[in-house]
Formats: structure tokens, C-alpha cells, sequence
């Protein structure tokens, strides 16, 4: 007897209809053959359908069974297809009709019970795309797959369960999409808990309100992780169009838990400086999505920014300017989004105290422009806001310290962001971007003109600077968003002197 159970393969962020077709012959020696270009997980599905299929007091047969993942042409990965498979093999033993329109997606336990699935959420936005109604999959992800609206998400918890409920012996209620409560999310630091560094701090908020990139320098102990650290706090919830984005990352690489559900929270990623490129900017074998990926929409924070390979970082030379970018291999090519805020924080030198009033740097000349070379220009450019972050006095931390209940907590600074993060919405409605960060040359001559007075500075700094193309359009960005925070439909001179405080004081553009 021949069953079509339907089923999907995961393809970069995009899911492909996959026939489980299982054939289950009284002719022949008894044997469990798997098709279809099967890799190792999906072959040893075998013993885990069997398995969980005895344990769910259900007779498995003792007879030829050929499984076929169609199309045969596409390599098939993972463990999902244990469900779609054993459900076919029931269905053609027991005679039990399977429902129409139907995607069935899971790995199953040796007990026959389901496991937590990764990539359940495309596989519903594949069904509602394809015209099917119902979708089963194992309960720990059913709150991921429910965030698509108009199909019945059924929570399966064992092989014993869905049959039953299939014979119409037990009810399941499909998954209703329960929306989180993120108000008792903490954020790891408080602005308030960094003692001075005020100047920072406004550029953080800056960075924040805009979705610009910015830049930390500073020596050891000064506060640059904390400061990037203290970002989150700062940072709105991501709208809904921005979370559907993000949640599709998230289910293709296997990083929503059990029971987790449409993520809300801006991402915020910190690799380790000896991440590979592949690792940092997504790849392999069967490209998977790396951490710039993982930071769409929200922050990349790579902390020790020269001690990075430098592959990986002129890796972020492209993702940073479109956003985007594609992964080709030989057999696949898969396009995964990149528009994420670079956090970076430096020392100086490679003892970390050049510059610094009190500590001598032990550096040569030479070392000091050699550690200082592993940022290349071009990379630099690509980077809004430069901070140069200096020692807080002793004296000055005791008086801070004594004064910290007074200074500005992150639910304030958060309130502002907001705000600027609003009206930036509202500008961008129908353009498809969302930040000031993100505008190309027809937004910025539409949305950012400039009075004669500011238009005569920035020229004037641009000579001055030597600003490149880039640097000179990331200033009326800049200018922009800190317009934005105080609420100003129009650029002033004011807005664009302190967007030009946040360059690098010696460019060293190439």
C-alpha cells in the first residue's frame, strides 16, 4: 500500500515542499529502506520510527517498506522527517486516514513521544504560502509555528496522541499565539551604573535612535563593554515586521528554545575575537546563517575589534554597506539578510594606554601602526560614530558615585529612542527601511535637506576632514537622527556640529 504524507526541507530561509511517499509491500524480505537523498540524520530515522512505534503499543510491520523524500534530486537534512514518516507507515498498516491538506514535521523520541523541531516557523509560512490548512508538529514548538495567523497548529505531543486523534478518540486544540509581556525584561546593565563617560553615553543613544554603527576607543578599564553592554536597555522592541524577520533567522539556524515564540527582542550577538569568517559572516557545506545574521535588526557587539582575523573583518565590508548578503556553494545559494548596528570597542595600542594622562605606553611607533592597521580604512568609513573613551579620575568616580541616584537611567534614555525610532517609522512608511542608518541617496534628498548655514559647515568640515563620498552623507544621517531625538522636522547647524564631533580626529580613510 502506497501513503503521501507532505512534509518540507529547509533551504537558506526558505522551505521546500518535500512528499514523504511510503510504500509498504506484502511482497518481498521484510526491510526499511529510506530514498531521496537522505544524509545521516535522516537515515537513522529508521531505528527511531521503528523504536517509537513499538513503544507506542502499536504494531510495526514486519514487511518490505520503502520510503521515498521526493523531490530525490534535493538533499534532505535533519531529523524532522521522522513524523511525516511514521505517520505514513501507520496510515498504511492500520488503514487510518490522514487529513487533507495536512504538513506533518518532527523528530521523534525512542519512547513516541516528540521532540523540539527547529525550522517549524518557516514550515508554517510555507503552508499558508502553499494553500494548507493544517500543520502538525511536536507541542514544544507549536508557539513558534502559531505565529503565522489562518492555520490550525496542532501541538502533538506523542505518535499515540495524533492517532487517536485521529481515529476521533481524543481532541487536540490547535495552538493559539499568545503575544509576551516584555515589560519584566531587565537589561544586563543600566545607563545609570556607568560613572561618567556622558559624552558615551550620548553617542550610544545616538547609535541607538539611528541603528548607526559605532566605534569605542579606549584604554583597558575605561567602560567600552559596559557601555555596549548597557545598548540593549536602550534599545525599542522590534515591530512586527522587523520580528517576523528576525524569527525566520532564528527558526532556519535552530536558536528559538522549546516553547519559544516570536522573537521581540532586538538580537544582541557577541562573537568571540577568534571567530572564524564563517562563523561571523554564515557558510559552510549547507550554508547556515552566522552571526551578522543572527544580529539582523539588532546588535553585533564585537568587543577587542583588532584582535579579530582579518579576513572575518573586511568579511563585514559588504553586509555593512547592502544590508544583505548571498552565500554561493557549488549546489545551493542562499540569500540571508544582514542589516545589523556594529558595536566595536578598541584599545588604542597594543598595551592599551596610549594617549593615556597617568600610565606610559610601553609601545613603539611601529607596533603602535601596525596594531592600528588591522582596521582597514575602508572598514573605518563604513563605521558612523568614532568615540574616544578616557579615564575616569578617582576622584570624579567617588563624586559620580555619590551622585549616581541622580543620573539618567536607560527606561528614560529608552523613552527618547523610542520617540526618534517613531518618527522615523512614519517617514519611511511605504520606502521598505525603518532607520535613518539605512537611507540611500533619494531618501537623503528627499528627507534630509539642509538650510544654507548647515550645508556651509559640513563643507567646510568635509575639506577640513578630508570626508570621503560616504562619510560625508553619514554625517547628514547622523545629523538627522539627532534631529530626530529632539523632536525637529529640520537639520540646524547645532545638529550637524555634533554629528561632526563623533569622527575620528585624525581620518584615516583610504
Amino acid at each position: 500500500m502506497l501513503v503521501k504524507v507532505k512534509s518540507g526541507a529547509n533551504s537558506g530561509l526558505e522551505m521546500i515542499g518535500v512528499d514523504v511517499e511510503v510504500n509498504v509491500a506484502s511482497r518481498g524480505l521484510p526491510s526499511f529502506d529510506i530514498v531521496g537523498l537522505p544524509d545521516k540524520a535522516v537515515a537513522e530515522s529508521r531505528e527511531r520510527v521503528k523504536t517509537a512505534i513499538q513503544s507506542s503499543k502499536m504494531e510495526f510491520p514486519n514487511k518490505k517498506i520503502t520510503v521515498n523524500l521526493a523531490p530525490a534530486d534535493f538533499p534532505k537534512e535533519g531529523s524532522c522527517y521522522d513524523l511525516p514518516i511514521a505517520a505514513a507507515i501507520i496510515s498504511a498498516e492500520q488503514g487510518c486516514p490522514i487529513p487533507e491538506k495536512s504538513l506533518f514535521f518532527g523528530e521523534l523520541s525512542l519512547d513516541g513521544s516528540l521532540r523540539h523541531t527547529k525550522g517549524t516557523f518557516l514550515l508554517t509560512l510555507f503552508a499558508k504560502e502553499s494553500g494548507l490548512n493544517n500543520v502538525f508538529v511536536p507541542k514544544d514548538s507549536a508557539a513558534e509555528a502559531s505565529i503565522i495567523r489562518g492555520i490550525n497548529v496542532y501541538p502533538i505531543e506523542s505518535l499515540k496522541q495524533l492517532f487517536r486523534f485521529f481515529e476521533g478518540k481524543e481532541a487536540v486544540e490547535p495552538a493559539i499565539y499568545q503575544k509576551e509581556d516584555l515589560s519584566d525584561t531587565p537589561p544586563e546593565f543600566d545607563m545609570a551604573e556607568i560613572l561618567g563617560q556622558e559624552q558615551a553615553k550620548r553617542a550610544m543613544e545616538i547609535a541607538a535612535a539611528g541603528s548607526h554603527n559605532i566605534l569605542l576607543v579606549g584604554s583597558p578599564g575605561t567602560g567600552k563593554t559596559m557601555l555596549a553592554r548597557a545598548l540593549p536597555g536602550i534599545l525599542p522592541p522590534l515591530n512586527e515586521e522587523e520580528a517576523l524577520e528576525v524569527t525566520k533567522i532564528y527558526s532556519a539556524a535552530g536558536q528559538i528554545p522549546p516553547g519559544g515564540s516570536l522573537i521581540r527582542i532586538p538580537p544582541f550577538r557577541t562573537p568571540h575575537h577568534t571567530a572564524s569568517s564563517v562563523g561571523l559572516i554564515g557558510g559552510g557545506t549547507r550554508p547556515h546563517p552566522g552571526e551578522i545574521s543572527l544580529a539582523h535588526r539588532g546588535v553585533l557587539f564585537l568587543d577587542e575589534f583588532n584582535e579579530f582575523p582579518r579576513l572575518a573583518l573586511e568579511a563585514l565590508r559588504q553586509p555593512l554597506e547592502d544590508g544583505c548578503l548571498t552565500i554561493a556553494r557549488s549546489k545551493e545559494r542562499v540569500r540571508y539578510p544582514a542589516r545589523f548596528m556594529l558595536v566595536a570597542s578598541a584599545n588604542p595600542c597594543p598595551c592599551g594606554y596610549l594617549n593615556h594622562p597617568k600610565k606610559q605606553c610601553l609601545c613603539s611607533s611601529r607596533q603602535v601602526r601596525k596594531y592600528q592597521k588591522r582596521i582597514s580604512g575602508p572598514l573605518l568609513d563604513r563605521i558612523d560614530l568614532h568615540i574616544d573613551i578616557p579615564p575616569v579620575d578617582v576622584r570624579e568616580l567617588s563624586e559620580n558615585q555619590k551622585a549616581s541616584e541622580f543620573l539618567e537611567q536607560s527606561d528614560v534614555i529608552r523613552q527618547r529612542v523610542i520617540k526618534a525610532r517613531q518618527i522615523q517609522y512614519q517617514r519611511f512608511l511605504g520606502d521598505n527601511i525603518f532607520t535613518n542608518s539605512e537611507m540611500k541617496n533619494p531618501h537623503i534628498k528627499k528627507y534630509c535637506k539642509l538650510p544654507k548655514e548647515a550645508e556651509q559647515v559640513l563643507q567646510q568640515a568635509s575639506i577640513k576632514f578630508q570626508l570621503s563620498a560616504r562619510a560625508y552623507l553619514k554625517m547628514i544621517k547622523i545629523a538627522r537622527t539627532i534631529a530626530d531625538l529632539e523632536g525637529t522636522p529640520e537639520i540646524g547647524v547645532s545638529h550637524i556640529a555634533e554629528a561632526l564631533q563623533y569622527r575620528p580626529k585624525t581620518d584615516k580613510n583610504e
